[in-house]
């Protein structure tokens, strides 16, 4: 199975630059609110300062202590107000950044073309929309607020020092640089090792799925040690990879926290010594190292989150690289009319090994038309091309001359493909019906559930505000299936393409759906992949898919007498 690309550094640049872009108000508000908050800390060490140097000189009155204890109890309070609405606002900004990238997946994921998804692992791509999207959700909503917060309170605080003292503000910058050489050491292995990681995490969820949607399959044809030494493999790769990012974090976090206590360290010892010889007040010593103090806690805080960052980091370009295989919406013209017409269309699933040569065909508004051959023949793959589902190779489908896939692309379903697959999703009915037509008014949603008969809609409680699906109304295959007829009534495409769509339902229920389908159908263009050729029988006319070709075209009456491909199907699906 394929993988789908990965975003590299520029490209993963620029989409977080367009994050940071569409929030430009709500980020300078968390600025301003991040350098209060620094500031307001330095308030109480400030005061501190001051009472020590003025009990030491013996010059301070009491009530003058009072007073400024007073002064950093007040400032500890405001500062405690300033971090709780600094932290509320960053993380409303991480929720929206979050809220904007799971939209964005969501888009792209939708937007990726049939054939892409076809060929994908479906790990890689449940990873990406699901993990990676959790990960870099906890990174906007926890890592990059507090980074961004502790980046700004260094700093304030470096900025304070030099202000107090020069020497003090060298001495407290001692540390810094070892912390920036570890940093880049861990950051220039960090990113491929977390993405080789993140890689043998989609490989764990892609052999789980296999194991669990094939169980049966494994047990009935004694694959499971088969099965079980795949898996091991799978995992013995993911375990090497996690081992990988522990090593980078075992070199990173233990170098960080013995530099951040050296700043403190050096300044208490050189203030000192400078103190000794009348270089510096003992206020400027202890306000200086009450200061630097609190560069371990935002440090500390970086070193930490900077490893989820990074993890991060490269779950963000796990998401970006969703986008590569995704379609731009094309600016299309209005078809002249619903004439189908497949000129010289080539497709093939895998390179070099082609499903469809060449197919030419005309369909004409409102003629019925069925597409027949033995399984393998190319048959639904025809269909999904006329359906604007997948785009040929070579040659075009066109509605109208105007390509039938850039037509679904720019969102205009004038061709809809009805399967055996249907879907109940999540919400209300009404939500079910107008994600087909979302300005569809309810006598719409509601004439279009009378038409395919779907009788239970009265029945309901809460009408077309009932929810379906996982707490709510579960709807049986059969009116599932009403369901999805009655969206596309409602999204009233002039041409159907049915792909076998009752062929999985019982006999009972496949009645109840094939009258539904009759309903549908009506005043409309049906394209009919049949692989029962009583299917076929009644239609204008008949399409005979040969090896990829379309080798007999006409109705039943004259592909029987000319004795062909139609007619070796037709007396072997009557047993003649």
């Amino acid at each position: 199975m394929n993988r789908l690309p990965i975003a590299d550094r520029g490209e993963v640049r620029l989409a977080a630059a367009r994050l940071l872009r569409d929030e430009r108000r709500a980020l300078v508000v968390v600025l301003a609110l991040t350098v209060l908050t620094a500031l307001s800390g330095l308030v109480g060490p400030y005061l501190l300062g001051k009472i020590v140097a003025g009990v030491q000189d013996g010059g301070l009155e009491l009530s003058t202590v009072d007073i400024m204890a007073l002064g950093v109890l007040v400032a500890a309070v405001a500062h405690l107000l300033l971090v709780r609405c600094s932290n509320l606002q960053t993380a409303r900004l991480g929720e929206r950044f979050l809220a904007s990238l799971r939209e964005e997946a969501v888009a792209r994921t939708l937007a990726l073309p049939a054939r892409v998804v076809d060929r994908l692992s479906t790990g890689d791509l449940l990873t990406r929309v699901t993990s990676d999207v959790g990960t870099v959700g906890q990174a906007l909503r926890d890592s990059v607020p507090e980074v961004f917060t502790g980046v700004v309170h260094i700093v304030v605080v470096f900025v304070a020092m030099f202000l107090l003292d020069p020497l003090l503000g060298l001495v407290a910058f001692v540390g810094l640089p070892f912390i920036v050489w570890v940093t880049r050491w861990y950051l220039a292995r960090a990113r491929a090792a977390y993405l080789a990681e993140s890689e043998a995490n989609g490989d764990v969820a892609e052999i789980s799925a296999a194991v669990g949607e094939g169980s049966r399959t494994i047990e009935t044809y004694g694959l499971r040690d088969r099965m079980v030494a795949a898996a091991d493999v799978t995992i013995d790769r993911l375990y090497w990879a996690r081992m990988r990012t522990l090593r980078l974090r075992n070199v990173l976090f233990p170098i960080g926290s013995f530099v951040n206590t050296l700043p403190t360290v050096l300044v208490l010892l050189v203030g000192g010594l400078a103190y000794a010889a009348d270089g510096v007040s003992i206020e400027v010593v202890v306000t200086g190292a009450l200061w630097v103090w609190r560069l371990v806690e935002p440090m500390d805080r970086i070193l930490m989150w900077i490893e989820f960052l990074q993890r991060g980091g490269a779950s963000f370009a796990r998401i970006e690289g969703i986008g590569a295989n995704a379609e731009p919406s094309p600016e299309v013209g209005e078809p002249a009319d619903d004439r189908i017409e497949v000129r010289g269309a080539r497709y093939s699933y895998v390179d070099g090994h082609e499903v469809l040569h060449g197919v030419d065909l005309v369909v004409q508004p409102g003629e019925r038309l069925a597409i027949v051959g033995v399984s393998g023949a190319g048959k639904s793959t025809l269909g999904r091309l006329i359906a604007g589902v997948d785009r040929p190779a070579e040659g075009s489908v066109l509605v109208g001359g105007v390509p039938v896939a850039d037509l679904v692309a720019a969102g205009n379903q004038q061709v809809v493909l009805v399967t055996q697959e249907h879907h109940v999703f999540i919400g209300t009915l009404r939500e079910n019906l107008a994600m087909a037509a979302p300005d569809a008014p309810d006598e719409r949603l509601v004439e279009a559930l009378r038409t395919v008969d779907a009788r239970w809609f009265d029945e309901l409680p809460d009408g077309l505000d009932t929810r379906l699906g996982a707490g709510g109304v579960e709807l049986d295959p059969a009116q599932a299936q009403q369901l999805a007829l009655a969206r596309v009534e409602v999204a009233d495409p002039h041409t159907l393409v049915l792909d076998e769509a009752t062929s999985s339902l019982d006999p009972a229920t496949a009645r109840h759906a094939e009258r539904a389908i009759a309903a549908v159908r009506e005043s409309r263009t049906v394209i009919a992949i049949a692989h029962r050729l009583q299917t076929a029988r009644d239609a204008d006319r008949i399409a005979v898919v040969d090896a990829g070709r379309v080798v007999e075209l006409g109705s039943h009456d004259d592909l029987v007498a000319r004795d062909g491909t139609y007619a070796t199907l037709w007396r072997s699906w009557h047993g003649g």
